[in-house]
């Protein structure tokens, strides 16, 4: 398939261009249907006038169908898009600079998908389905999975496919709540993460950031010690990670603390730990969970994040911590790699 891949690059480089657009109208269309046109452009961020030229030629190839609620993608068009992923990986060139961040880093395995979480939200639901099939390859009866929260996290239970055999894992989040919207919650995904597998799950519920005294009260009860200690013996951790003046006011501090985060250099957040760019660590917050400096006790750790704008905070955990796996997107490969120095190389090996 890369040989293959190679040649129409070379022979046809315009081929190439229209088959990565209509992949990119497809999988818009999967994961929105049913969708109209015009909120597909939007999403897209295409012109109508283009985009109705290639959803009319999509639909006379029987890849979509459209009626009065929109456009889905029909059973052709879906075993296309499982097909095409592969493809596209290679006609983007993204094993290469998959191999050149393993390289760089010394990550046991790169995953990339195909675009730019920026500007196309889409590609989470790929972070995520790349996640949950990589949890597959090695997940085994018995296994404690500790997952946070986020909205990229979120994606990884609706990649995974309804399984049987694993009754005896047991799925908790890594980490407190921080209040946000529900549905992104470390207990939220993993109850939803649980339920895939046909396992069990354990809820914290411990609010992340509250001050030392009380997250010392609150931690010593009983039920919660237990779930901190199993979350403390997790054999598997799936985690993302943040900007840190983001997740400075997710999290709620005052502004004079995420003053005081950015003066000291921060870039990047993960488990209530911000990171300077070389990787160092300049502040943390009280919190209850895993924390950063357990990870390299845990068997497999599985980072995953996208948006060429969180690259610097990709390049500032692993200069931290080298994961098993990084998931990332193409916008954050492509720009990681730009941090590094490796732009040039890149394009010259697409």
């Amino acid at each position: 398939m890369e040989e293959m891949a190679n040649l129409l690059k070379n022979i046809a480089p315009e081929i190439v261009e229209k088959i990565e657009q209509r992949f990119d109208i497809l999988k818009n269309i999967y994961y929105n249907q049913p969708i109209g046109r015009r909120m597909l452009s939007t999403a897209m961020s295409l012109s109508e006038r283009p985009l109705r030229a290639e959803v009319k030629r999509l639909e006379e190839l029987g890849l979509i169908e459209i009626d009065s609620k929109g456009m889905k993608v029909s059973r052709r068009g879906e075993e296309l898009i499982n097909r095409l992923e592969n493809f596209v990986y290679f006609l983007k060139g993204l094993n290469f600079i998959a191999d050149k961040i393993k390289e760089k880093f010394g990550c046991e395995d790169v995953i990339i998908a195909p675009g730019d979480s920026d500007k196309d939200e889409t590609v989470k639901s790929l972070m995520g389905k790349e996640a949950a099939s990589y949890l597959r390859s090695f997940l085994k009866n018995g296994d404690i999975v500790a997952v946070t929260g986020g909205t990229t996290m979120a994606q990884v239970p609706k990649g995974m496919p309804r399984l049987e055999g694993y009754e005896d894992v047991v799925v908790v989040a890594a980490r407190g709540g921080l209040g946000e919207k529900v549905e992104i919650q470390a207990n939220t995904i993993a109850a939803e993460l649980a339920e895939r597998l046909g396992a069990k799950y354990r809820l914290l519920y411990v609010p992340d950031n509250l001050g030392p005294e009380a997250m010392e009260s609150v931690t010593s009860e009983p039920h919660i010690k237990e779930v901190l200690s199993l979350i403390k013996r997790a054999d598997v951790v799936i985690h993302g990670i943040g900007g840190a003046e983001e997740m400075a006011r997710r999290r709620g501090l005052d502004e004079s603390t995420i003053e005081e985060i950015l003066r000291k250099g921060a870039v990047a957040e993960a488990f209530g730990y911000y990171f300077d760019g070389e990787g160092n660590v300049v502040f943390t917050t009280s919190s209850a969970g895993l924390s950063v400096n357990e990870l390299k006790k845990i068997r497999r750790v599985i980072s995953v994040a996208g948006g060429a704008k969180k690259a610097p905070a990709i390049r500032a955990f692993l200069k931290y911590h080298r994961p098993t796996a990084l998931i990332i997107d193409e916008g954050a490969a492509r720009k990681l790699l730009e941090l590094e120095g490796g732009s040039e190389n890149e394009q010259k090996n697409r």
